[in-house]
């Protein structure tokens, strides 16, 4: 089995978050797909095989199954456009069709999926109490402007908004406490947040239910996120631009556009660059 290492939302020819992609004529069994994933490394592996006019796609952390990963999507789109030329390419998730475009440009590839639809919730209290413990934060670090919220587009994740940069940059837990927490909540992650202005924001994303300390960029939260600023009818402008990864060395640009229509699809894209 060949594995492409990509890393999605790269920031020019550096950072982004690593995916691996595998594209074969047939999806291998799962055991061997959560294997692979395990041996890979990287916070998501993305396998894809022909399915009529469209790709069935499954993603693998090195845990467990996840049902959508945004940044293993453009890291696939980039795949397919390598492999197949500049596109759209349908895919067939386990509970969503979805698509993702690839287009090289020079070194790297841009790619933009359009995600699953959208919807939100404000936090349940006790899980906003387990994970502003988790983090060591209190409610007087929140920006209440962004309320905590339950925010999805193809997978759950908990938002939190912090007031100051310095709380964002100095972000710490312990990984097995995470895991428990959001494997209870079913969460794939919790995105925190600081607002730079209506349309940039920074954001670092814990991963601990694939056992991933965190993530350098993740579209699914991205796109989640997007969509819960449209249900508070946050002045985002139609589109919102995120510096994630920045705090662990790893750089990385996501933009996220906003149409009007409540719950519908978010255009997540970036670049994609080819790891040696």
């Amino acid at each position: 089995m060949k594995i492409l290492r990509i890393a999605a939302f790269s920031d020019g020819s550096v950072g982004g978050n690593p995916a691996g992609v595998s594209i074969d004529d047939d999806l291998p069994p799962s055991e061997v797909m959560q294997q692979v994933a395990a041996e890979v490394g990287f916070s998501e592996t993305a396998f894809a095989a022909p399915v009529g006019d469209a790709w069935r796609v499954r993603y693998f952390s090195p845990k467990s199954e996840v049902l959508f990963c945004g940044h293993a999507t453009i890291a696939l789109g980039a795949a397919l456009a390598l492999r197949s030329g500049d596109g759209i390419f349908q895919l067939k998730l386990n509970n969503a069709a979805i698509s993702v475009e690839g287009r090289r440009e020079g070194d790297v590839v841009a790619a933009a999926l359009q995600s699953p639809p959208t919807r939100s919730k404000p936090a349940n209290p006790s899980l906003l109490e387990a994970a502003l413990k988790l983090f060591e934060y209190s409610s007087d670090d929140l920006n209440r402007d962004i309320p905590p919220a339950e925010i999805h587009a193809g997978a759950d994740h908990l938002v939190l908004t912090l007031k100051a940069r310095e709380k964002l940059a100095a972000m710490r837990y312990d990984l097995d406490q995470g895991r428990s927490l959001m494997s209870k909540a079913g969460l794939v992650t919790i995105a925190l947040v600081h607002v730079r202005d209506n349309q940039n924001f920074n954001v670092r994303n814990a991963f601990a239910s694939g056992g991933v300390l965190e993530d350098p960029a993740t579209g699914a939260a991205a796109a989640a996120f997007a969509g819960y600023l449209r249900d508070l009818r946050w002045p985002h402008g139609g589109n919102i631009h995120i510096v994630q990864g920045e705090d662990m060395g790893m750089r990385s640009i996501i933009r996220a556009d906003i149409p009007p229509d409540q719950g519908s699809s978010i255009r997540v894209s970036g670049t994609a660059r080819i790891m040696a």
